[in-house]
């Protein structure tokens, strides 16, 4: 009689992974799960965004063999905070650590993360740093240690804690503080623990542990310019959220960049007569209304946004069509004030695109991007 299978180890902890396009890191990440946690109940979550790489399914093939391998694939759902939201929600474990997908954080100091947390019943979280005692930042050049100094002061400026690496992305949280503020996080930008630290109603207890990082193996870095927009974004919202949504203040925003798109269109036209300014009017709310849905699809439904030039061709056609009420509105307020006796083409133009404004970002919303 062959002897029965051992006993699983007691999950302790869940590493949540967010990715995109990391299948060349994905292998290698566990291997080196398992030999950092070595002894230790653990799983690793991948929350994949929809990868055209395949990284899901190379998390898949690994789940076949190894049941402490999961994926989420998220479907027209994007952003590494909310991927590392779901993740962190998707496990039973009592510790959840987030790390990257690009092998560039210290895997080896999670057992020493999970030790201060078991050792420490009144620590929340531990946080991986590159700015205290045994940390560094690599290979990185002037440029980017400039970017994130900068970035780390402005970070302080809405945290109240004495934290050295806000920005970091590594670190490990007990569960059941992130499921007691998960309906209060924003999920906005990447910086999670941003989000999670200004969130909590308490200051959360933490630990910081120096560590080294790496210089990226295989893929290519997510850092660009429309991210460092997000974190800006991310600020905004711990700061002035609770007055202005972000999403809506990021969308008035483009609609005064379409603003001005809409004069540098309509004042070389031929509008001396009530025809002529009805035509250049029009022209201009299209144009305008052109530039607002490509800004808004980069930008503000950066986590929903549409790729490919078939469904861009159909998102602007409903942005148009959806918005028409409102361009309609623009079109005929402005008419209606405007006097062809008078140099008030101006003031006739921006009441029009006042009265179409708040329209178009309740339909556009919901009906282009499927959000309220």
């Amino acid at each position: 009689m062959s002897a029965p299978p051992p006993e699983p180890a007691r999950l302790e902890v869940a590493v949540v992974v967010p990715t995109f396009n990391e299948s060349a890191n994905v292998a290698r990440l566990v291997a080196l799960l398992d030999q950092a946690l070595a002894g230790r109940g653990w799983e690793v979550i991948f929350v994949d965004d929809d990868s055209p790489d395949g990284t899901a399914d190379a998390a898949r093939r690994l789940g076949c063999s190894d049941p402490r391998v999961r994926v989420i694939q998220r479907i027209g759902r994007r952003g590494l905070s909310t991927a590392c939201i779901e993740g962190m929600c998707a496990t039973a474990a009592p510790c959840v650590a987030v790390i990257d997908g690009d092998l560039q954080h210290d895997e080896t100091l999670l057992p020493r993360m999970l030790d201060r947390l078991a050792a420490e019943p009144g620590l929340d979280l531990v946080i991986g740093s590159r700015f205290v005692e045994g940390g560094g930042l690599g290979d990185w050049d002037e440029g980017r240690v400039a970017k994130s100094a900068l970035a780390t002061r402005l970070s302080r400026r809405v945290l109240d804690a004495d934290l050295s690496d806000p920005m970091s992305g590594f670190f490990m949280i007990r569960a059941h503080v992130v499921r007691g503020i998960v309906s209060q996080l924003s999920g906005i930008g990447f910086k999670i623990l941003l989000d999670i630290m200004t969130t909590s109603s308490r200051p959360l207890a933490f630990a910081e542990i120096g560590y080294q990082f790496r210089t990226r193996e295989a893929g290519e870095s997510k850092l660009d310019h429309v991210v460092a927009m997000e974190y800006l974004i991310a600020l905004y919202d711990r700061m002035f959220g609770k007055l202005v949504p972000v999403r809506f203040a990021m969308f008035a925003a483009i609609g005064m960049l379409g603003a001005v798109v809409h004069f540098l269109v309509l004042a070389p036209l031929p509008h001396a007569t009530r025809d002529g300014f009805r035509i250049a009017t029009i022209a201009a709310t299209l144009v305008a209304m052109t530039f607002n849905f490509f800004l808004n699809n980069a930008l503000t439904y950066r986590d929903a946004r549409l790729k490919g030039w078939r469904p861009l061709l159909d998102g602007w056609v409903s942005f148009c069509l959806v918005c028409s009420v409102g361009a309609i509105a623009d079109v005929g307020v402005a008419i209606f004030l405007f006097n062809p006796h008078a140099e008030a083409w101006v003031l006739a133009a921006l009441a029009g695109i006042a009265v179409g404004a708040v329209w178009n970002y309740a339909l556009s919303s919901r009906f282009v991007w499927g959000r309220y």
